[in-house]
């Protein structure tokens, strides 16, 4: 049984009440966290870019060639993924430790 489970009992699905009281949290916290993920992509960039690009290459931008375009997609899509999680995990945490139950499964 997973950590954050040891409060529930085994094969107790969340409360429908504990998923309609997380998506109001969930939904500013995914805001937060693709707004922080974007500051940490343009700080990223700056530094891994070849040149003065300072903003990361769009994929119709025609004066970039692939690789650089695809390796700015690669970056974006992992520091955006990695943050998600993070965010999600840490909300759904204290949402558990304010209410006493997992907002999800």
């Amino acid at each position: 049984m997973p950590a954050h489970n040891a409060s529930r009992a085994p094969g107790k699905a969340p409360s429908t009440s504990a998923k309609i009281l997380y998506r109001p949290v969930g939904i500013v916290s995914s805001i937060a966290g693709g707004l922080l993920a974007s500051i940490i992509f343009k700080q990223v960039w700056k530094r891994v870019s070849a040149g003065d690009a300072v903003d990361p290459p769009g994929p119709l931008e025609s004066e970039y060639d692939f690789k650089e375009i695809l390796l700015a997609a690669v970056i974006q899509g992992a520091i955006y993924s990695a943050v998600k999680t993070v965010i999600q995990r840490q909300g759904a945490r204290t949402f558990e430790r304010a209410t006493g139950e997992w907002p999800g499964s």
